[in-house]
């Protein structure tokens, strides 16, 4: 990418939400192949929370850049229809993706003997009921193993309009009702339900709202010109300190195991697990903090915007700044990924080939999809001034 072609993808943009969207979607792509050497270098690997907080997060911050000037401008109605439509997107492209999936189990088990592949991922209650499952896959209560995050996102951003005006204004109010909610889910185990499988879905929108939440008032902040959270040396030395205190605890085995008994003490005296444990679907308190804390740090080092609008973070902004259909193609080459694996068993070359190449095909998507968008950013500037 040249150097003019940095320019206009940084035109407008905070190239670091770019570049750390970028790379959560790599991480996310490496770790639905699961398997492969390469999973053990992914954020999962080095604290508490993984790429998939991350994703909900700048998803939140997202949306609070690109729609906060809208619900300020209005009509509310316009405002409230056009993020609507963004909801419908991310609807048609998960039903589209895991239609794909299918397929792709499918032929696996078909042309090539695979058949276990059909009893993995959440896939084999399609064949036990597959009414229930034809009703289940529309109405987004049952989800494919690997495909579970379009269906919270776009439940998040469904209920966006409702709060975002509140974010603009009480932001503070916004937060404590989020925090609120998140344990009132926890604490009473309150989530949407599976059809036809009994359960709740694997990421909790009560749950997972908050993390949207914080980094939709972010984005709204950023877009107010400043920071949700102030710069503070000491808040940024807690921060840093716990990112640390995290990473010997993944690291070494023995001060893990320490720090599991203290909060299996803590459990023991009436402490809630979402509190105490590290559950996913319901966010459990260190996988929260452990995000939280990653955001503040990098958001705080200025190293890091340097970095993002330099040439070298450009592939990965490139990615992130065409994060659904990146994430779409992805998920669709992972479980392809998925098969591959399965025929090949453990092999070096064959990770290889299958984690490079399907990162190739998703940055020359990203790559010719910013080529349509310059050619058509220069049509229409051509047409107004001729």
């Amino acid at each position: 990418m040249s150097v003019l072609d940095l320019k206009s993808l940084s035109l407008g943009r905070d190239m670091r939400l770019d570049m750390f969207r970028g790379l959560a979607l790599v991480m996310i792509f490496v770790n639905h192949v699961p398997g492969t050497l390469y999973e053990t270098w992914t954020s999962r690997n080095f604290g508490f929370s993984d790429a998939a907080e991350a994703f909900v997060f700048m998803s939140g911050m997202a949306a609070g850049l690109a729609y906060s000037r809208r619900f300020e401008t209005g009509p509310y109605a316009l405002a409230l229809l056009k993020v609507w439509a963004r909801v419908r997107q991310l609807y048609f492209v998960h039903i589209t993706t895991t239609m794909m999936a299918l397929g792709i189990f499918a032929g696996a088990a078909m042309w090539f003997g695979l058949t276990d592949l059909l009893l993995k991922n959440n896939i084999r209650p399609i064949f036990i009921n597959p009414l229930g499952s034809m009703v289940g896959i529309p109405l987004l209560g049952h989800q494919l193993g690997y495909f579970n995050i379009l269906p919270l996102y776009a439940v998040l951003l469904f209920f966006t309009p409702f709060v975002l005006p509140l974010a603009q204004r009480k932001p503070l109010w916004l937060l404590l009702g989020s925090i609120a909610l998140w344990a009132l889910a926890g604490q009473f185990r309150i989530n949407f339900p599976n059809y036809p499988n009994p359960g709740g879905w694997f990421f909790n929108p009560l749950s997972w709202q908050l993390i949207f939440v914080v980094g939709l008032i972010s984005g709204v902040a950023m877009k107010q010109g400043h920071r949700s959270v102030p710069y503070s040396p000491w808040l940024l030395g807690i921060a840093a300190a716990f990112l640390l205190f995290v990473l010997v605890w993944v690291k070494w085995e023995e001060f893990g195991a320490a720090g599991r008994d203290v909060l299996g003490w803590f459990s023991k005296m009436g402490l809630p697990f979402y509190i105490t444990w590290f559950d996913k679907t319901y966010v459990a308190l260190p996988r929260l903090l452990h995000v939280l804390a990653l955001v503040y740090v990098l958001s705080s080092i200025g190293i890091i915007r340097r970095f993002a609008e330099s040439r070298y973070a450009a592939p990965l902004a490139l990615l992130g700044r065409f994060g659904l259909p990146v994430f779409a193609t992805g998920s669709v080459l992972s479980m392809l990924g998925q098969a591959i694996k399965a025929g090949t068993g453990e092999n070096a070359v064959a990770d290889f080939l299958i984690i490079f190449t399907g990162l190739a095909l998703q940055l020359g998507l990203a790559f010719t999809l910013s080529r349509i968008v310059a050619a058509r950013s220069r049509a229409a500037e051509a047409k107004t001034h001729p």
